[in-house]
């Protein structure tokens, strides 16, 4: 693990080419060495972990209730906050990648650009703020070096 942390936010619900689109971007994050953190729900948040988990990586699920969560989560925090813990999945990411979502995905994005964590979009909110990406590739990448120079920041390095 290179002890970045890559947030990722999506909707509960995905599309196909969402689910598709999640799942690359987990693989990426994973091969990358970094770690996945996210909603632990199903939908995006599902494919991101299965995609990360299938490839050798770490996911962490912020789950809204206190049940287990998606079946690809390596490791589950149960909050029972209900939407409160967005912001505990913005605050956990040295960056934030969006992929596609509602206004969960926007409350997560809002509180990452609130705290000055940079976003990373694909297929999302249109919003000051939020880098547009091109592909899982770009967003990962982009994302990454975004993350270092936020780990580096907040280890005082």
């Amino acid at each position: 693990m290179n002890g970045m942390q890559i947030a990722v936010a999506g909707g509960a619900e995905a599309t196909r080419e969402e689910y598709k689109t999640a799942y690359a971007v987990g693989r990426l994050i994973a091969e990358s060495g970094a770690v996945l953190v996210c909603g632990g729900l199903g939908g995006v948040m599902e494919a991101a972990c299965r995609g990360a988990k299938e490839h050798g990586g770490t996911t962490i699920g912020i789950i809204s209730g206190t049940g287990d969560g998606n079946p690809y989560l390596g490791i589950v925090i149960r909050t029972g906050l209900g939407h409160g813990r967005n912001v505990l999945v913005a605050q956990s990411g040295d960056a934030l990648i969006a992929v596609g979502g509602s206004y969960g995905t926007l409350s997560e994005i809002a509180i990452a650009l609130k705290i000055r964590c940079p976003v990373f979009g694909l297929s999302t909110w249109d919003i000051e703020g939020v880098v547009p990406c091109t592909s899982p590739e770009d967003a990962v990448k982009q994302a990454l070096v975004a993350a270092g120079t936020c780990t580096a920041a907040r280890s005082g390095r």
